[in-house]
Parts: C-alpha cells; sequence; structure tokens
C-alpha cells in the first residue's frame, strides 16, 4: 500500500528542514570556531552541495507529478 502523498510532502519536510537546521548548524559551529573561516570554507562547499541534493530528493520523492509509462509505449 503507498503512503498518501499528504502524508509523504508532511514528513518529508520535517525530515528536510531537520536535516537542513542539523548541517547548516553543524557548518556555523565549525567555522566560528577554533577552525575559522577559511578552515570551515570546504565543509561549507560540501554542506551546500549535499543540502542541494537533499532539497532535490525532497521534490522528486514528494513533490514531483509522476507519469508512469504504459506497458504498449514504452516512451
Amino acid at each position: 500500500m503507498r503512503t498518501p502523498k499528504r502524508v509523504r510532502m508532511v514528513t518529508g519536510f520535517i525530515a528536510t528542514v531537520s536535516v537542513i537546521a542539523f548541517i547548516t548548524g553543524l557548518a556555523w559551529s565549525i567555522s566560528t570556531g577554533f577552525a575559522g573561516f577559511w578552515g570551515g570554507l570546504p565543509f561549507w562547499i560540501i554542506s551546500i552541495t549535499v543540502l542541494g541534493m537533499l532539497v532535490y530528493d525532497y521534490w522528486d520523492s514528494c513533490i514531483r507529478e509522476k507519469t508512469t509509462a504504459r506497458p504498449d509505449n514504452p516512451d
């Protein structure tokens, strides 16, 4: 049984926001701590890339309307 779309959207949103808050807080903590701005810059670059993939996955999994190909039409 497939989960209803509204439930997927809400739980996906909560999970996405939680991960964004955690990763952003971690990157901010690294940059303002002992590592400083230049020491934390590589982590910021990796974090922004990963967060972009996270948001895309949420959109792809929960928001985007997917069309299924019919068996007689493989396109």
